[in-house]
């Protein structure tokens, strides 16, 4: 399953494409929200916005396309000339400009909103702040872990949920607490300040630096480290810090990968 960083590389791609063109086409394949067709040609994309694995597509009348991929939706783009992709899978939304279309494949999860109410979606509602948020800062993290809600579950589980910080999945999990140190049933409470702000900044960094570079060979890369898996994936291979062989165990379901000799 795509995170955090995946959601939002593939909405730059969407928005490389339509943003602020005049749209000259639209086309939705449900009902209710076919009467939009028209009340949205002429306006521009203003602004493609993720939350966790949802795309807020903001329009220039003050009225925002939600959609969610689930399981099986996939967005793709379309540039003038090309025929649309062989697939069996359903399109459900077509957003074209004189020269470019974004196009979402087989979700069922879409509505329109008018962008002032938008962020009171039941499913915005659920989930954190965005871990690929410029704004939010490592002690916001720091209290959220803290937090009654979240301070007394096991991180394991707790940095699956996306209540907790919006994106992280299950690599970020596994290379989040290799970064702090940590195993997965720890619980906040019981971390003392140092690993609380391992904790905090690794969950930050660590999502901010894949969404940055991840899928990048240069080695002499201008901003710095490129994101690798340290541990994820990497069962029997040697831990670069310590030298351990890293496992691979079960966590909530999901595949965990950990260094049994650096993380405590």
């Amino acid at each position: 399953m795509p995170e955090g960083p995946e959601i939002r590389r593939a909405a730059d791609l969407l928005e490389q494409a339509v943003l602020n063109k005049p749209l000259t086409d639209v086309w939705f394949a449900f009902a209710h929200l076919v009467p939009y067709q028209s009340t949205l040609i002429g306006h521009r994309v203003t602004a493609i916005e993720t939350r966790g694995k949802a795309l807020l597509t903001h329009f220039s009348n003050g009225l925002t396309l939600y959609t969610h991929n689930q399981l099986y939706g996939v967005w793709r783009v379309q540039h003038q000339g090309e025929s649309l992709e062989d697939t069996k899978r359903s399109l459900r939304v077509k957003l074209a400009t004189t020269d470019s279309a974004i196009l979402l494949y087989s979700a069922s999860d879409i509505e329109i909103w008018p962008t002032q109410e938008i962020s009171q979606h039941p499913f915005l509602q659920r989930i954190g702040p965005d871990v690929l948020d410029s704004s939010l800062q490592i002690e916001q993290v720091k209290a959220r872990l803290l937090s009654e809600g979240f301070c007394r579950r096991q991180l394991g589980a707790m940095l699956l949920d996306q209540g907790f910080l919006a994106g992280l999945g299950n690599y970020l999990r596994a290379e989040i607490l290799w970064q702090a140190r940590l195993l997965p049933h720890h619980k906040p409470q019981n971390l003392d300040e140092t690993q609380l702000d391992a904790l905090s900044d690794a969950c930050l960094s660590i999502a901010r630096l894949s969404y940055a570079t991840r899928g990048q060979v240069d080695e002499n890369y201008h901003h710095g480290a490129l994101f690798r898996f340290k541990v994820f994936a990497r069962e029997g291979k040697n831990c670069e810090r310590c030298g351990q062989v890293v496992v691979k165990t079960m966590q909530s379901s999901r595949p965990f990968f950990y260094c049994p000799g650096c993380q405590i």
